[in-house]
């Protein structure tokens, strides 16, 4: 038996390989990340909690939990769209992150809005 519709959240991500940050003879490579979520649904919705796994191309991951995000719990209204921008380490220049976000109802039941994979990629030059 289904449950109440879900709301729909749209989660994009846009990362960006920082070399100034990063020691690559390290193998120490950080990327920030800018994570759009846009509320399609017809009410409003709170981010309580972050739910991240990060992993490299050796499929060794690392995960993180968390209250909201960037210190906020913000409620996104319907057609809003909420963005923030982190930053994380990786032992590999390619890899890969995804996870969920606990989101809160105005009838005050909880939902997971999941976060699609997205790639962690260093750039490279070709010869």
């Amino acid at each position: 038996m289904q449950e109440k519709n879900i709301p729909v959240v749209d989660i994009k991500i846009e990362s960006q390989f920082l070399a100034d940050r990063s020691l690559i003879e390290e193998n120490s490579f950080v990327f920030s990340y800018t994570v759009y979520i846009k509320n399609e649904s017809k009410e409003a919705l709170q981010l309580l909690n972050r739910h991240w796994f990060f992993e490299n191309s050796f499929g060794e991951k690392y995960e993180v939990e968390g209250i909201g995000v960037i210190g906020k719990q913000p409620f996104i209204h319907p057609g809003e769209i909420f963005s923030y921008t982190s930053v994380t380490e990786i032992s590999t220049p390619d890899g890969f992150m995804f996870g969920s976000y606990q989101m809160l109802r105005a009838d005050k039941t909880l939902f997971d809005a999941p976060i699609d994979k997205s790639m962690l990629n260093m750039p490279r030059s070709i010869h």
